[in-house]
């Protein structure tokens, strides 16, 4: 283990065991994603029995969505500070303790408690850290091994969601729950095969140390028992926040964190609403748990097509744009959904909404690497994942009361499809701004120099010292001052 550590301390391999990272991830994607939404397909059995309505029983699935985002930065401490091997087997424990538990259930709450908490917890300390190490292990063909990662959600959800009905009708959905949770436990499985990767970047340089002052290597050396202890813990605990959460500061970071806000509130409804919308509009049990493993199928090529095509040289430079463009056109499929009610018109709809679905949740550790590069990541990642708790906690109940309130989906549904297309918006504008941002400074800077014709030359003045390696400021500037002058 030490010698492999060792050996990946240059760069991301790009292959070799990363290719076990990869399967790993794709197990947990199947064991958290894919089984939480196969929880939808429990809706009507809950209602049923124990008598509640849309909005009471869909806080369950919320709370499970929630807890799994909400407590993601607590899956990045355990990975950062313990290793990931440990953060995702204790999860995988918790998980399957909650399933377990939560078979025995003789009310809703206790579903709140043992389904939705206790299981959340669980997913959470497994999901955000296994995402992680991929990017840990891949540079160059790093949306491609997301892609296939991330494909575990759909494949899952197209196996588990017919798998899961059969379990209802032969065990009720006690004993699903109780088979679940055993499946749940091949979590430990995939703990066991995220080994550990020390990359270069994660070696500060000396610059950098001494830009920071305050980390690991910088911390002073004091005696247990001097005075200064407790100065020097506070020290080192302050590097090692800024080292590990500085990027909350970006401009860039807090755009995505806002538009993650109105994409992760639009996007869970339909995973809860689609069954039960399919059964109100006359489609049968099996059809409508297969409108779900259609979505979970074309999820997968979602999933595995847009991490390859985005990995392409003509492609590469513009994940950014890929993503909104997923993000806005399930926005979209939203807003067209009111009017298809029949099981030829929901086929579709289930391929086109599968597809980007895919497409965006793909690139969503891609775009995130990009802004706070890959040493952050998963810290960055709890973060973003976090940020989807609040959004999943409330809108399937909103999107319930909606429902008892108006006596239709159409409400709902429209809401859900606005939060999507804003949050494509609100990015796509604020990359448009930064642009402008760059180009006007551009634009002062050539007319704030008395002799523009010139300019040129100080340009290339400024490109040999860079070349040489001049890193003096001063030097720089005299060097273009004096081409300026000839």
């Amino acid at each position: 283990m030490a010698k492999v550590t060792r050996a990946g301390s240059v760069a991301p391999p790009d292959g070799g065991w990363g290719w076990m990272i990869v399967a790993g991830c794709f197990l947990v994607t199947i064991c958290t994603r894919a089984v939480t939404r196969c929880i939808s397909i429990f809706f009507v059995e809950f209602q049923t029995y124990f008598a509640q309505d849309y909005s009471q029983t869909a806080w369950i699935h919320s709370i499970v969505d929630c807890m799994t985002m909400l407590c993601a930065p607590l899956g990045s401490v355990v990975s950062n500070h313990l290793s990931c091997q440990v953060g995702i087997m204790l999860g995988g424990l918790l998980a399957s303790t909650g399933f377990i538990l939560g078979s025995f259930a003789t009310s809703l709450k206790h579903l709140y408690l043992t389904l939705g908490v206790l299981t959340g917890l669980g997913f959470a300390l497994c999901y955000s850290p296994a995402i992680a190490m991929v990017g840990k292990y891949f540079s160059r063909r790093k949306a491609l091994a997301y892609g296939i990662a991330m494909s575990g959600s759909g494949i899952g959800t197209f196996i588990l969601a017919p798998v899961v009905q059969l379990l209802i009708e032969q065990f009720s959905w006690r004993g699903a729950l109780l088979i679940l949770g055993g499946f749940v436990l091949n979590l430990c499985v995939c703990g066991a095969l995220m080994r550990p990767i020390t990359l270069k970047e994660d070696h500060p340089s000396p610059e950098k140390n001494r830009d920071h002052g305050t980390q690991r290597g910088d911390c002073p050396q004091a005696s247990p028992y001097s005075p200064l202890t407790k100065e020097w813990a506070q020290m080192c605990l302050c590097g090692s926040l800024k080292q590990e959460y500085g990027f909350l500061l970006m401009s860039d970071f807090v755009v995505l964190a806002v538009s993650v806000l109105f994409m992760a509130y639009g996007c869970s409804p339909l995973f809860v609403y689609l069954v039960p919308y399919a059964l109100s509009v006359g489609v049968s049990h099996h059809q409508a748990a297969f409108l779900m493993s259609i979505l979970g199928v074309i999820d997968i090529v979602g999933n595995i097509t847009f991490g390859w095509l985005t990995d392409r040289r003509c492609l590469k430079d513009y994940r950014y744009v890929c993503y909104l463009f997923a993000v806005a056109l399930d926005g979209l499929c939203y807003l067209c959904l009111p009017v298809l009610q029949s099981f030829p018109l929901l086929v579709p709809f289930s391929c086109t909404f599968g597809y980007f679905d895919g497409a965006y949740v793909t690139l969503i550790p891609v775009v995130t690497a990009e802004i706070v590069g890959t040493t952050s990541l998963s810290s960055a990642l709890g973060v973003v994942y976090f940020l989807h708790a609040v959004p999943y906690l409330v809108s399937p109940p909103i999107a319930g009361w909606l429902v008892d309130t108006m006596g239709s989906y159409t409400a709902a549904f429209l809401l859900c499809g606005f939060a999507m297309i804003f949050s494509s918006v609100l990015l796509g504008f604020a990359r448009i701004v930064k642009r402008l941002k760059s180009t006007q400074l551009r634009f002062l800077a050539k007319e704030s120099d008395p002799k523009r014709p010139l300019w040129t030359n100080g340009s290339v003045a400024y490109s040999v010292a860079k070349e040489l390696d001049q890193k003096d400021e001063e030097s720089m500037a005299a060097a273009v001052t004096g081409c300026n002058l000839t």
